[in-house]
């Protein structure tokens, strides 16, 4: 990890505080704006995020939105011709998802969140670019995260952007634009330390996941992770288990809701062993839990994009902001604290074992299958 001082980085909790900063820095771009996105929905959100994106490429900036070709499948019609119409590039990362091809690359998306604006203003997380709510009457929102930059980080940000869509453009045999060279803004006075960390299927293959570990060894205190889809190795649970038993407290805050059946059941046949290692699980049930983010020994953070599961770590192009910093880290751990306190319910290791035996044989079974199913992607050694 490559980190960097002088930054000032703003901590978002969800839509409600992530749309608002990105289509400010959006209106305010000049040269250059970059918008990667797993999910561009066709509702309010998407409306707001596509007319910003036109007023910039309208004024004269150079606009470039990368949406992923399965997760954005639907992207709509409308907001083509619109962004056509006002000069916006678009990209879309392996649109071919037909059903009938059975090959593993079909399961390498482009999973990144991420915006860079003229290399002063950039975003990092794991909100897609959708309405906060998945039903009108959900109260409070999808819990999600991501983190506004400015200072030297953001030249980086934007190297990754440009270095990806450059790739992606000539892959689809299109020219790509002469980009400018950036040089590093100067470390703002009193910033903060952070590090851009880029999985890809070639170079960084495992850098987050490093990350991860390295973070996770080194804990004295406390590490407290909350991630939507939980499936980790067995290399990551080990790890944990070990933090655990050398006296750290280990939390962790995962999805209570069922949203993606298999991975739902597969991911609780994991959690007897993590609850005899003396690991805390929250299971978050107040709206979905989207958020991907970890607090270590309230000094470090981790927020981005990327699950703790074998498509995140193993196949998707993903991005992380590293911190080192006690504020925002503070900052952080203060809200996932209040979200279990609030809108989860823990699981006391007991009550977990007296669960019916139907109960654990389904739990087995799911894993079993997602065993499988990680097997034929090619990765039946995941661990």
């Amino acid at each position: 990890m490559h980190f960097l001082d002088g930054n000032r980085l703003t901590l978002l909790c969800n839509g409600e505080q992530y749309f608002p900063a990105l289509v400010e820095a959006i209106d305010g771009a000049r040269e250059l704006v970059f918008l990667e996105t797993y999910i561009f929905a066709d509702d309010q959100t998407g409306s707001l995020v596509v007319d910003a994106l036109a007023r910039a490429a309208v004024r004269g900036a150079s606009v470039h939105l990368l949406i992923d070709g399965f997760g954005a499948r639907d992207f709509a019609p409308r907001f083509r011709e619109m962004l056509a119409a006002a000069g916006v590039r678009l990209l879309v990362y392996r649109p071919d998802i037909s059903p009938w091809t059975l090959r593993r690359e079909r399961l390498r998306r482009m999973h990144r969140k991420l915006a860079s604006v003229d290399a002063s203003v950039a975003f990092v997380g794991g909100i897609n670019i959708m309405d906060d709510y998945d039903d009108p009457g959900q109260a409070p929102p999808r819990y999600d995260f991501a983190v506004r930059v400015e200072g030297p980080l953001c030249a980086e940000v934007e190297d990754a952007a440009v270095r990806l869509w450059s790739r992606i453009a000539t892959a689809a045999l299109q020219s790509p634009p002469p980009f400018p060279e950036r040089r590093p803004a100067p470390a703002l006075a009193d910033g903060q330390r952070a590090a851009l960390v880029v999985r890809d299927s070639v170079r960084h293959r495992r850098d987050i996941e490093r990350g991860y570990l390295a973070l996770i060894a080194a804990a004295r205190d406390e590490i407290v992770i909350a991630n939507a889809y939980f499936f980790p190795g067995r290399h990551f649970r080990q790890a944990l288990m070990r933090a655990a038993r050398r006296g750290v407290r280990v939390v962790l805050l995962v999805q209570g809701r069922v949203e993606y059946v298999l991975q739902h059941y597969a991911s609780r046949a994991l959690y007897g062993a993590l609850l005899d290692a003396g690991i805390e699980i929250h299971e978050y049930r107040l709206s979905f839990l989207h958020a991907k983010v970890a607090v270590f020994d309230c000094r470090q953070a981790s927020v981005g994009s990327t699950n703790i599961d074998p498509f995140s770590l193993l196949l998707a192009r993903e991005a992380n902001i590293f911190v080192e910093d006690a504020r925002f880290a503070a900052e952080l751990r203060a809200s996932l604290e209040d979200a279990m306190r609030t809108g989860a319910t823990p699981l006391p290791p007991q009550q977990w074992k007296r669960r019916p035996l139907w109960r654990r044989a389904w739990n087995w079974i799911a894993y079993g299958i997602a065993r499988l199913l990680i097997g034929f992607a090619g990765y039946e050694r995941y661990h």
